[in-house]
């Protein structure tokens, strides 16, 4: 038995951050009831292409293990049915934009009235109070207000963005968390709480390291393609057919790598005996190594340097993730019963054992019937 199972939860979640926590939460067991509009339901569905079964693959991706339902909330009758379906909740997760539930009557406090055991749930784009509470944005604004686009890319470009959306996936994973810390409350309490994540405060939060840096220093963190602006060697280097990235993060591994390049004098060098002193004679040491690295190929040096004990890693595109056995091993790629698609199942396991994909993404309005709502033609 999974461990959130028995858990209600209803996800009013579009697009991202708001079905991921609910990805989460139906992952680990709990019955996650997704309510869409009745026309067109998460704006995710179109996220394409590429579709797979007539749905975008995001939201097949986000939304496996759960249950799907519309309710127009124009409609009274349908309002009224939410209302129903929440008070018999365990837990309620929504990224609407903030006063959206309020000016429904289903707002924090008129939902704490109607279910004191029900943890409320809200992902919001820059937080829960302050100046800009009510402003909307999407992964790329928030990468961009909270500075993230500053310490990504090449020094001598524009920054750019993350290539994954880490602040909805992280926003849903803290909503998940925060969820979860919720019903272990309420266990000792017999009452619910509120929880608050959002995309700006993840944002924030990866930035921990970088801030630190920053308030220590005064000076603005640099851009740095593949690496540590603190650590030397740590980046990533042409070969003679491709890139590997080394990972030499402190002194004993530094003399490890530099015996497996030709260059153990480098150890016994006191421009490269610490980490200081590797990093202000980086200008020096970096040239040569790349010189060195581009003699062989990736596949050798691999070998070489993990024989060594030195972390490396050859710069893998998804075909190659896809293709290792490591990832085989993990059993994180799951097949989707019905749809004859694999997906990433959750990246994590409780007694050895990866909670499985047991269903696949609903289709618009399937469990209208089940559930009582009214009824809306299905997508193919």
């Amino acid at each position: 038995m999974l461990p959130l199972t028995g858990v209600k939860v209803v996800e009013l979640g579009n697009n991202v951050a708001g079905p991921y926590a609910g990805f989460i939460l139906a992952a680990l067991g709990a019955d996650v009831l997704k309510v869409e509009r009745p026309e067109g339901g998460d704006d995710a569905r179109g996220w394409g292409p590429p579709f797979w079964r007539g749905t975008s693959a995001t939201f097949q991706a986000l939304n496996i293990n759960k249950r799907g339902l519309t309710l127009d909330l124009k409609d009274a009758a349908h309002v009224a049915q939410l209302k129903v379906l929440l008070s018999e909740a365990d837990v309620l997760v929504h990224n609407l934009r903030p006063g959206v539930l309020d000016a429904l009557g289903l707002g924090r406090a008129a939902l704490t009235a109607l279910n004191e055991r029900l943890v409320y749930c809200a992902i919001s784009a820059f937080g829960a109070k302050g100046p800009m509470r009510g402003h909307a944005g999407y992964e790329p604004i928030v990468q961009a207000f909270a500075g993230l686009f500053s310490i990504n890319g090449y020094p001598d470009r524009p920054g750019v963005r993350m290539g994954t959306s880490v602040l909805d996936l992280g926003s849903g994973t803290w909503a998940a968390l925060g969820c979860i810390a919720g019903l272990l409350q309420r266990a000792r309490t017999g009452k619910g709480c509120t929880v608050d994540a959002s995309l700006f405060e993840t944002a924030l939060g990866l930035l921990t390291v970088h801030f630190a840096r920053y308030q220590a220093s005064g000076k603005l963190p640099q851009r740095h393609p593949s690496g540590s602006l603190a650590v030397v060697i740590f980046e990533a280097f042409d070969t003679a057919d491709g890139q590997v990235i080394v990972a030499a993060a402190n002194d004993r591994l530094f003399a490890k790598f530099a015996v497996e390049v030709g260059r153990s004098e480098w150890v016994r060098d006191e421009r490269y005996r610490t980490n200081p002193d590797r990093h202000a004679n980086r200008a020096t040491l970096i040239p040569e190594v790349a010189e060195i690295m581009r003699r062989e190929t990736s596949a050798a040096w691999v070998a070489r340097l993990e024989k060594a004990g030195v972390p490396c890693s050859a710069i893998n595109d998804m075909s190659g993730m896809r293709a290792h056995p490591q990832t085989e091993a993990l059993g994180m790629v799951q097949p989707v019963p019905e749809i004859e698609l694999a997906l990433m199942s959750l990246p994590l396991s409780l007694d050895g054992v990866r909670p499985p994909i047991r269903t696949r993404a609903p289709r618009l309005g399937e469990h209208n019937p089940v559930l009582g709502a009214a009824p809306k033609d299905c997508e193919p």
